[in-house]
């Protein structure tokens, strides 16, 4: 299949298409037992009976089936960003990147439009400089700025995970186009029960008393033996001393769990090019599809995916497949992450030669003043509000 991927894709994005979508489905078993632990969610303690999953009520196949959602479509497309910025740093893979490099107390740090919460209309590209210029005023800026629901060129150039998985620049003035996403995955696990857990901590030395208040900093703190009367706060507070087990989210057991993922073709089809040439513009929607595909590879190709800590599945079926309309079979495909690469590689060669060209470049830009400081006291001040 390989040998003939980019032929296929080239067909399944044309005028002529036969394909609905590229479906990926995977079923998988929780690691250890059957016990997983969903994302977690603040709980309205006014709600009788809320937990802090989402349960749902779902059809798989023809059965209505309790499930609970393990990870949702956001998450599942910044798994995918996350393993394509991992591809790209390996140098496996030829993306536009842009690098926002800021100097902290604690050394640099760096993050990049495969990980900005809202792609080419993130803030933080908004609130950074290119050369001591704000980013929205430097050449690549306005050009990012200038994508529209009839020319996508920018985005294709220098954000095209903008494109695959959406963004919306909602946080500048006037009316911007909305970008839907046309890749999606999501998991779920399937009959859920709702488990218990207690959690506490035991101290190896038994520590009791308190921390004076009028302590003046907490590595410099003053302690205060049990009974004496002087006001104080509990030792456990300073990371000492018991802390008796107390209720907490207990996860769910799950008989297995699905993955459900989809590259809509004709989601695709919606994007516009401008006046370039039509071959041009299949060729750069053949190239956005053999990206998804690639990623999807790269983040979910593997025998296991790792959602967070007790949550770590291990696959027991896959199935990667053209699907077509009309109740019709599907052609299921091989396909590994570096063969989707190449033909993403090819594509990408293929679409700049016929005038749409994609960036592999990598723009490196500075916090803006104000950013910086939020950045600085986020990294080296701010309390952990945990997950």
């Amino acid at each position: 299949m390989s040998a003939g991927f980019v032929d296929v894709l080239l067909e399944a994005v044309g005028p002529g298409r036969s394909w609905a979508g590229v479906v990926m489905r995977s079923e998988f078993r929780p690691a250890a037992g059957e016990k997983v632990f969903p994302p977690s969610y603040p709980v309205n303690e006014r709600e009788p009976g809320a937990t802090p999953y989402l349960f749902e009520t779902r059809w798989v196949g023809d059965q209505e089936r309790d499930v609970v959602v393990l990870d949702q479509p956001p998450s599942q497309a910044n798994r995918v960003e996350q393993a394509l910025l991992e591809a790209r740093d390996e140098g496996r893979i030829r993306l536009p990147l842009f690098e926002l490099v800021a100097d902290t107390s604690r050394g640099p740090l760096r993050l990049t439009s495969l990980e900005f919460p809202h792609r080419y209309a993130d803030a933080y590209l908004r609130d950074s400089e290119l050369d001591g210029v704000r980013f929205d005023k430097t050449e690549v800026g306005r050009r990012l700025r200038s994508a529209s629901a009839v020319d996508v060129r920018p985005l294709y150039e220098w954000s095209p995970e903008s494109l695959l998985f959406g963004a919306w620049d909602s946080h500048r003035k006037g009316r911007a186009a909305k970008f839907p996403r046309v890749y999606s995955s999501s998991i779920i696990g399937l009959d859920p029960e709702k488990g218990e857990r207690r959690s506490g901590r035991m101290d190896p030395l038994n520590l009791t008393g308190t921390v004076k208040d009028s302590s003046k900093a907490a590595e410099d703190w003053e302690f205060v033996a049990a009974g004496e009367k002087t006001k104080g706060k509990k030792l456990s507070e300073a990371g000492h001393g018991n802390i008796a087990p107390n209720p907490v989210h207990g996860g769910v057991t799950i008989t297995k769990a699905l993955r459900s993922g989809w590259l809509s073709l004709s989601g695709l089809a919606r994007l516009r090019f401008g006046d370039a040439p039509a071959e041009a513009a299949r060729l750069a929607r053949a190239a956005l599809a053999a990206l998804a595909i690639a990623g999807d590879r790269l983040a979910f190709g593997a025998p296991s995916v790792w959602l967070r800590s007790g949550c770590d599945l291990v696959r027991t079926d896959e199935t990667l497949a053209f699907e077509p309309a009309d109740n019709g079979k599907p052609e299921k495909i091989t396909l590994s992450a570096d063969e989707a690469i190449d033909a993403f590689h090819e594509l990408c060669d293929r679409a700049a030669a016929a005038g749409i060209a994609m960036s592999s470049e990598t723009v490196t830009l500075r916090p803006i003043p104000g950013l910086a400081k939020a950045i600085e006291y986020s990294t080296t001040k701010a309390a952990d509000e945990g997950e």
